[in-house]
């Protein structure tokens, strides 16, 4: 007797999982990528419908070497002094892209916050804790969390400081 396949579930991304065994309310935003858009915070804050100062990309930097994760709205920059000072340190580069995917299992474009490979020590810009919900990427390219400011902190264990620039 042959047996039934079984049916796939989708897990989801490492990042919806973590929010969902946390028990913290979050919304899954999905839209269809451009690989062509020039960028990705830009696309999804256009693709949603949402402010860019309301979507926070993440990006990973070299903090005297010790790789950090800055957390800062697509509307603006990184400052790297800033997040260098957050944390403590003298000096911030941004980190090398590959060692970024490898780091925190994500691809560059999709890599989130949340559930992370290797846990880095995060910093979110203090501007997020202006709005009731930021959205940040859920892992994959095409593919938002919406959550509250407080409950990314919580879950990152991050540092709240200004490192980001308009």
């Amino acid at each position: 007797m042959a047996k039934k396949p079984k049916k796939q579930q989708s897990a989801g991304t490492p990042a919806t999982v973590a929010l969902t065994a946390a028990g913290v309310d979050f919304t899954v935003h999905a839209y269809d990528h451009d690989p062509n858009h020039p960028s990705y915070g830009e696309e999804a804050a256009e693709a949603m419908g949402v402010s860019p100062d309301r979507v926070f990309k993440t990006l990973v930097a070299d903090v005297d070497g010790t790789l950090t994760v800055a957390v800062v709205p697509v509307a603006g920059s990184l400052d790297l002094k800033a997040l260098a000072s957050a944390v403590g340190g003298k000096r911030a580069a941004m980190a090398d892209p590959a060692l970024a995917e490898r780091t925190t299992g994500y691809v560059r474009g999709g890599i989130s916050p949340l559930g992370q490979r290797k846990k880095l020590r995060t910093v979110l810009d203090a501007s997020a804790t202006t709005h009731p919900t930021i959205c940040v990427s859920a892992g994959r390219r095409g593919l938002e969390v919406e959550l509250t400011p407080t409950d990314l902190a919580d879950l990152t264990t991050a540092t709240l400081s200004p490192i980001a620039r308009p």
